[in-house]
C-alpha cells in the first residue's frame, strides 16, 4: 500500500504532499507511510526507555528515603503505563535500573532505583542546572512562536522533559525571571497561562533552519545559489523511498516558496488562493521544525505538540503535516504512541550534535538496552514463558498501532 501511495504522489503533481493532502483517512495515511529501518530500530529501544522514565518519575516523586513506590501500586497502573505483562515482570527486565525489596513494616514489596540509576538521575539534574541560560532561551523562543506570546502552563508541562526544563521550572525558571515571564489566570478554572513580557527579547531570534542556511552558504564547496536556499529546508528521505523526477521538481518549487517565519509577526495572508494556502502550510512546517529543534532529543510525541497548535496559529492536522513532509520528519507508531523525529538531527540512530542532557539520558538508554544481559541471578531472571509473552505482546502492540 505504501508503494502504491508513493506512486500516486510522484506520478501526479496535484497529489503532491506539497500542494494538496491526499483524500484518505488519517489511519490509512499513517499506515501507508514509508518506513525507515534506522528510526524503527531505534524506537524498539526508545519505547521501553519511555516506560522506564515513567516509573522512575513515580519513584523520585515519593518522599521516602530512599525514594520508592509499592509494586502493587505500579501493577494497578500497568495499563496506563503500557506494561503488557504487569509491573513486576517489567521491573525484573531491568535489574540495573530497578531494585525490588520487601518492606517488612508494610508487609509488601517495594521498588527503588539502583545506585547506578540514581547517579544517572543526579547527573541529568546537574546537566539541566548548568544549562539554565539555554533553558530560559528555549522558553522565550517557545512563547515567541505563539501569536499572543502566551501559552497555557499545562501545555508546557506536557513537554518539560523534551525541552530540558527542570521539574520545578515554575519556581526555578519562571518565578526567577519576572522581567521575562508572567503567570496569568485563564478563563477556565485551575488553568494558568504564561506570558512573555519582554516581547522585544524575541525580535533578534534566528531559527535553526536559518542557521543551517548560513552554514550551507559558507561551505567552501558550496554550489547552491543563495537565492534558491533562502527559503529552503534540509531534506533527506528514507532509503526505501524512490523519488521520481516530477516529485523532485515539486519539492524544488516548494523550497523556493516564501513564507512567514516562526518568530515573525503574522499579517494578512490570502489563504483562499493556492499560493496563500501553500504559504500558510509552509509557515506551519517552519513552526514545527523549530519546535523540534528546541527539544533536547529532536523528538516529541505528536499528541504533545498538538496542544500548541491553536496558540501557534496552525490550522492543520499536525500529524498529517509530518506525514506530508517525509524528507524532514519521521513518524513512528511504536510504543502505542505517535512519535515524530526531526530527520536532519539524527544519523545512525543518534543525535548528530549531542548536548550534555542528551548524553546523560543515553546512559539510561544503554541500561535499558542491556536489560538482564550478563546478570544470571535468579532474583532477576524471568522464566522463558514470561520473556516470550512479553515479546509477543510487543509484536501485537505494533500490529494494533498500524
Amino acid at each position: 500500500m505504501a508503494t502504491h501511495l508513493i506512486k500516486r504522489i510522484t506520478s501526479n503533481p496535484s497529489h503532491s504532499p506539497f500542494s494538496l493532502r491526499l483524500k484518505t483517512t488519517s489511519s490509512q495515511y499513517v499506515a501507508s507511510r514509508i518506513r525507515d529501518a534506522t528510526f524503527e530500530k531505534f524506537m524498539d529501544k526508545y519505547k521501553n526507555l519511555l516506560k522506564v522514565i515513567s516509573i522512575q518519575d513515580l519513584i523520585l516523586a515519593n518522599p521516602n528515603n530512599p525514594p520508592s513506590v509499592s509494586v502493587d501500586f505500579l501493577n494497578r497502573l500497568s495499563q496506563k503505563l503500557h506494561l503488557n505483562r504487569g509491573a513486576t515482570a517489567f521491573l525484573r527486565k531491568y535489574p540495573r535500573i530497578f531494585e525490588i525489596f520487601y518492606d517488612t513494616s508494610l508487609s509488601q514489596p517495594y521498588c527503588k532505583l539502583t545506585p547506578l540509576a540514581m547517579q544517572i538521575s543526579k547527573e541529568e539534574h546537574e546537566a539541566i542546572t548548568k544549562t539554565h541560560p539555554l533553558v530560559i532561551n528555549r522558553l522565550v523562543r517557545l512563547l515567541s512562536m505563539s501569536l499572543s506570546k502566551t501559552l497555557p502552563l499545562r501545555a508546557i508541562f506536557k513537554v518539560w522533559r523534551e525541552l530540558g526544563l527542570p521539574d520545578d521550572f515554575e519556581d526555578s525558571i519562571i518565578s526567577q525571571n519576572p522581567n521575562l515571564f508572567l503567570v496569568l489566570d485563564a478563563h477556565e478554572p485551575n488553568t494558568h497561562l504564561i506570558k512573555l513580557i519582554d516581547t522585544n527579547h524575541g525580535h533578534d531570534l534566528t531559527t535553526a533552519v536559518e542557521n543551517w542556511r548560513v552554514m550551507e552558504c559558507c561551505k567552501d564547496d558550496c554550489s547552491v545559489d543563495r537565492t534558491e536556499i533562502r527559503f529552503s529546508f534540509k531534506h533527506s528521505y528514507p532509503p526505501s523511498m524512490k523519488l521520481k523526477k516530477n516529485f523532485r521538481a515539486k519539492v524544488k518549487e516548494w523550497q523556493k516558496l516564501p513564507y512567514i517565519g516562526p518568530y515573525e509577526e503574522v499579517r494578512g495572508v490570502k489563504k483562499r488562493s493556492k499560493s496563500g494556502v501553500m504559504e500558510v502550510e509552509k509557515r506551519a512546517v517552519g513552526i514545527v521544525h523549530e519546535f523540534l529543534s528546541l527539544t533536547v532529543e529532536k523528538t516529541v510525541e505528536v499528541e504533545k505538540i498538538s496542544h500548541f497548535r491553536k496558540w501557534f496559529g496552525i490550522d492543520l492536522n499536525v500529524r498529517d503535516l509530518f506525514l506530508d513532509y517525509p524528507g524532514m520528519f519521521y513518524l513512528s507508531t511504536k510504543g502505542k504512541r505517535h512519535t515524530v523525529f526531526l530527520r536532519e538531527g539524527y544519523e545512525r540512530g543518534g543525535l548528530i550534535d549531542p548536548n550534555p542532557v542528551y548524553r546523560v539520558r543515553r546512559k539510561l538508554l544503554d541500561l535499558v538496552v542491556l536489560g538482564r544481559r550478563g546478570l544470571n541471578s535468579g532474583d532477576y531472571k524471568l522464566s522463558e514463558s514470561e520473556i516470550e509473552s512479553e515479546e509477543d505482546d510487543d509484536d501485537v502492540e505494533e500490529m494494533e498501532n498500524d
